[in-house]
């Protein structure tokens, strides 16, 4: 189904949607109520939970009104459907109502699975699946996002806007939405997406841990103060220097040759990373990254402790990390 219905998709029909992520199984269901009301501002909205439905109580919410004919009816909770209201459901879903889109909500897991088995059977079901997006998927999504609104974005913008803003999409659908109204109809490059979220705590604060683990010292500490002076929480420096530690060295202990896709999945970073992640490994070895993992667990030990000076912690551990490169 498109992301969009359209009212002859969805009138006469069941959308059903199965899956854990919330946030798109919510925007799915909201697609379908936005098609009914495009064909007929005064239709009306129905929603019920499936632990509640019956027969006579899907019958009403599917009757015609003194208002309007056409109805959009959801149904939440499918797993919790009583066992005495299947066939009933089964059999409205078999032959549903012209004027009437019912949307079926199933939030994912074995229970209900029985169910779902039999309406996938059913020809006026359609199945729309929110499955969750895992790590190594989200720069896909936010470029899938960008793409709906009819533009294009860079891999290494989409995944910087990723790192920015962090995993949860509904955050991440927002940018993108701000992104192309912003930027109408232009190439959504890194320098335009770090223009409007460059100065996002988790973004700073990995910019600080790719410049230490490069050996950057003079920039990891720039980085840091302006990281510190514009609020970021040290918890998240550290956070961002162990991810780094944690990503090297996965990295050193993969097979050789192995593809960036797959390494990606492995050491849990967007595509793009694993070029900076694979540049960073060549100055440093397994005893270097383990030293540098029990500096960021001391140094975090020591902030979350109430260390008198958490910038004088995090200047140390920056140097110090910097100085483990190449074995020094």
């Amino acid at each position: 189904m498109a992301r969009t219905p359209s009212a002859a998709q969805v009138l006469g029909h069941v959308v059903l949607v199965t899956g854990k992520e919330e946030y798109l199984s919510a925007r799915t269901v909201a697609s379908v109520r936005d098609a009914v009301r495009a064909h007929d501002a005064e239709a009306e909205m129905a929603e019920s939970p499936a632990s509640d439905l019956t027969l006579a109580s899907l019958g009403e919410m599917s009757a015609p009104s003194l208002f309007s004919s056409i109805r959009c009816v959801v149904v939440r909770g499918l797993e919790d459907l009583p066992d005495e209201s299947v066939d009933g459901l089964l059999d409205y879903c078999g032959a549903p109502a012209d004027d009437v889109a019912l949307v079926l909500v199933h939030s994912g897991g074995q229970k209900g699975s029985g169910v779902l088995t039999k309406l996938r059977k059913l020809p006026p079901v359609t199945e729309v699946k929110s499955e969750e997006v895992k790590p190594s998927e989200m720069t896909g999504f936010v470029t899938s996002e960008v793409a709906s609104h009819g533009a294009r974005i860079d891999s290494d913008a989409a995944a910087f806007l990723v790192q920015a803003v962090g995993s949860d999409l509904r955050s991440l659908a927002a940018a993108a939405d701000q992104l192309t109204n912003d930027f109408h109809g232009e190439q959504l490059t890194i320098d335009k997406v770090q223009r409007y979220f460059g100065g996002r705590a988790e973004a700073k604060s990995f910019t600080v841990a790719d410049a230490a683990f490069a050996g950057r010292r003079a920039a990891a500490l720039e980085e840091l103060r302006w990281a510190l002076d514009s609020g970021t929480s040290p918890v998240l420096v550290t956070s961002a220097m162990a991810a780094s530690a944690r990503s090297l060295a996965r990295y050193l202990g993969s097979p050789r040759g192995a593809r960036d896709a797959d390494l990606a999945r492995d050491l849990g970073v967007p595509p793009w990373k694993v070029r900076t992640v694979r540049d960073q490994s060549r100055s440093w070895s397994s005893g270097g990254i383990a030293a540098a993992v029990r500096a960021v667990a001391h140094a975090d030990a020591d902030i979350k402790g109430q260390a008198h000076d958490a910038s004088y912690t995090l200047e140390r551990l920056v140097l110090t990390v910097a100085g483990l490169r190449d074995g020094r």
